[in-house]
């Protein structure tokens, strides 16, 4: 494909174009002309103009002097965009400011398309023959971070210092050596490792499920200290694309594509006693299958991250299916989220033990549709042995949403020895001592910290430090900012909406039941898993005496609650605490303070998960049905339900009680109002609809009698207006 030389003080296009066709080919349009006339020749014509218009729509922007080529699909509703210059994608100068050479430009072929995240500019294929996501280009921000400050202790160690290009100051290396080691330092000679760079003695990557490469070329490109990174996947097609990606970022001296299952990779890797020190495992659905390897194929202390997408099952949709993945089940709390991250923790920890080993989580989010944990691998008989003190059970009321924890075991310290033993339990009785409901039991979940408050702290602080290194920069040090001052020793939370609910009252303000807290003395927090969450070590008597307290200062109306509801039974004990809602100055947490970006809105439409990548590309009839039925279900079926209720007529209206006027979802119309004469039977049920019930359709018509029939009612005169 010839390529016309820059104009001046314009970067070429880095996009894909047509090849030249000679004009008797008509399914293309001529090179001065692509994208605005096709050629008129007959029959193809029409198909020449479906593919340039529609299939292929090309649009170019220009924006501040920089050019913007964006390829429109619209049979997949996606919009892929190739930004040529740095500034374009991730708003700094970090990832270089070179357009593509012509030579890498004409390594795009037809059909494909230029993506450039970080400083990593990759050739993505136009059908869905490759997996990738654009939102997780989050995902891969955070990885990067956490594992050049992986690298930065790792390297320490050895007397390397790892160096990011951009940050303002770099930190001191703190080096552990004996007295007969500081004699062979020469003052002065430091040995540092920049990224891009081959590091003798540095990180052995593995990327299990590369795809397109991408993650592993910004791995080689962004982080310091690497020695090698294998890129493997098991689709040949992948592979070639990856080939093809590691020579257009210039890479090949530090990423290798491989072509195999990578199960085979990691045990390969055991037997030959060359392990990794970094294995990143992000598959699509579980990563169930891959754990048993990795945690087998990691040296020790290195560094496992693992992604999981498969939330329904893991959030309680599914936990038989959870159970036989993970080996816990799952429930549907609003806690779901959280217990996600420790179900998986969980899962490592037990694989783990199989092989004397041990993890160490050093941080866990769950964000988005999926949950991300980076864990570090230990070996140790002796830690092993304490694995079942960490893990517990979950007791969940299926009334009032109150869990409990119960440990599985237990360790108790004789001076310098240690006796591990059951726990004993249960923590409650059969049913739930505030609402008289029964238990859902869940688990065994991890039960210990799910992060390492000082590696999160230097992560942080790197990222203060170079303030424009990532495109979403500013959500990482959100939710990073929220996960510090997380309660570490509480698992699982409460939602405010939740408690309200449960007793039907107006929900007070986050501030108002954090203070209410902190006024009785005891420690609260928010959730980075969730909106509007508190977490915290007060028991499940005093959250309730709380709401029972809010409840005074804002009555419901209890003749309208069932006697068995949990409402009633919460509400008809006295509260033996008197909470206090005046807001406290420390109930604000500071990242909420200073307005960090905690939970941002969809970024686009039809945003979450992708369809998963298939050999030839594309998206099957099948799957795009199904995502047409599933858009906008729920508000189908609330304009459903309300045209079902359309059908009956309004009981108020025919009594002249009605105040709801045209925004009653019955029937108002005189035609449907009972006429004189014998009327045929109907159902109690249909037949004393009225507004009210659509308030609160479990209030019973007559107090004491809810199944007593309404009075019948005089049939309208026909001369009654």
């Amino acid at each position: 494909m010839s390529l016309s030389p820059p104009r001046p003080r314009r970067p070429p296009l880095a996009a894909w174009r047509p090849p030249d066709r000679s004009p008797q080919d008509s399914t293309w349009c001529r090179p001065n002309s692509w994208g605005r006339q096709p050629l008129m020749n007959g029959k193809p014509a029409f198909l020449a103009w479906l593919v340039t218009h529609w299939l292929l729509q090309p649009s170019r922007a220009v924006r501040g002097g920089r050019q913007l080529l964006q390829l429109s699909y619209p049979l997949t509703g996606r919009l892929w965009a190739s930004r040529i210059m740095d500034g374009e994608t991730n708003g700094s100068a970090a990832s270089g400011d070179q357009p593509l050479a012509p030579e890498a430009a004409e390594a795009v072929g037809a059909g494909e398309m230029v993506i450039t995240e970080g400083k990593a500019r990759i050739i993505f294929p136009g059908r869905n023959e490759v997996f990738y996501n654009p939102v997780q280009e989050f995902n891969r921000d955070l990885t990067c971070a956490v594992i050049t400050e992986f690298a930065r202790l790792w390297l320490s160690a050895k007397g390397i210092r790892a160096i990011v290009p951009g940050e303002k100051h770099a930190g001191k290396m703190v080096v552990d050596l004996s007295e007969g080691d500081m004699e062979t330092v020469q003052e002065g000679v430091e040995q540092t490792a920049a990224p891009g760079e081959v590091c003798q003695g540095g990180l052995r990557v593995l990327e299990g499920l590369a795809a397109s490469g991408l993650r592993s070329i910004r791995f080689a490109q962004e982080v310091p200290g690497l020695h090698a990174v294998i890129a493997n996947d098991f689709s040949a097609r992948a592979v070639e694309l990856m080939g093809r990606n590691v020579q257009l970022n210039g890479v090949g001296h530090l990423v290798t594509p491989s072509q195999a299952d990578a199960r085979m990779v990691m045990y390969q890797s055991k037997a030959e006693k060359k392990p990794f020190d970094v294995i990143d495992l992000d598959p699509y659905g579980s990563p169930a299958i891959f754990l048993d390897a990795a945690v087998q194929a990691l040296s020790e202390g290195g560094l496992l991250c693992v992604t999981c997408t498969d939330m329904a099952v893991m959030a309680g949709n599914s936990g038989e299916t959870c159970y036989s993945k993970y080996g816990a089940m799952s429930l549907k709390g609003k806690f779901c989220h959280e217990m996600a991250l420790h179900i998986l923790l969980h899962s490592l920890d037990l694989r783990a033990n199989c092989y004397q080993r041990y993890v160490v989580p050093l941080l866990a989010i769950s964000v988005d549709f999926y949950i991300r944990v980076f864990v570090r691998i230990f070996t140790g008989q002796a830690k092993v042995k304490a694995s079942a003190s960490k893990q517990a059970l979950v007791y969940h009321c299926v009334g009032c949403g109150t869990h409990h924890l119960q440990r599985l075991g237990k360790v108790t310290s004789h001076g310098s020895n240690f006796k591990y033993s059951p726990a004993s339990g249960p923590p409650m009785g059969t049913l739930c001592e505030h609402c008289q409901q029964r238990h859902q039991l869940g688990g065994p979940i991890w039960a210990e910290p799910l992060h390492d408050m000082a590696f999160v702290e230097r992560v942080l602080g790197a990222l203060e430090a170079n303030p424009r290194r990532f495109r979403t920069q500013d959500r990482i040090q959100g939710i990073l900012s929220m996960v510090t001052e997380e309660l570490s020793e509480v698992p699982l939370y409460y939602t405010l909406d939740h408690l309200s609910s449960t007793i039907r009252c107006n929900t007070p303000s986050l501030l108002q039941f954090r203070s209410a807290l902190l006024h009785a003395g005891y420690q609260v927090s928010l959730s980075h898993a969730c909106k509007n969450t508190i977490k915290t070590d007060a028991p499940a008597t005093v959250i309730w005496d709380i709401m029972r307290c809010w409840e005074k200062l804002h009555p419901v109306k209890r003749e309208r609650l069932s006697e068995t509801s949990p409402a009633a039974r919460i509400l008809a004990v006295e509260p033996t605490l008197k909470a206090s809602f005046t807001v406290r100055e420390d109930a604000n947490p500071k990242s909420r303070r200073r307005g960090l970006k905690r939970f941002q809105e969809n970024p686009e439409a039809n945003w979450g998960p992708k369809a998963r990548a298939k050999a030839g590309g594309g998206i099957s009839l099948a799957l795009q049905e199904k995502s047409r039925q599933h858009q906008g279900k729920r508000k189908e079926r609330e304009e459903s339900a309300r045209a079902t209720l359309g059908s009956f007529p309004s009981k108020r209206f025919k009594q002249g009680t009605c105040s709801f006027g045209d925004q009653c979802c019955y029937s108002r119309t005189p035609e449907e109002t009972s006429a004189p004469g014998p009327q045929p039977e109907t159902p109690a049920l249909d037949s004393q609809r009225d507004c009210s019930s659509l308030e609160d359709p479990g209030q019973p018509s007559t107090p004491g009698q809810p199944d007593a029939p309404m009075p019948e009612l005089d049939p309208p005169s026909p001369l009654a207006p």
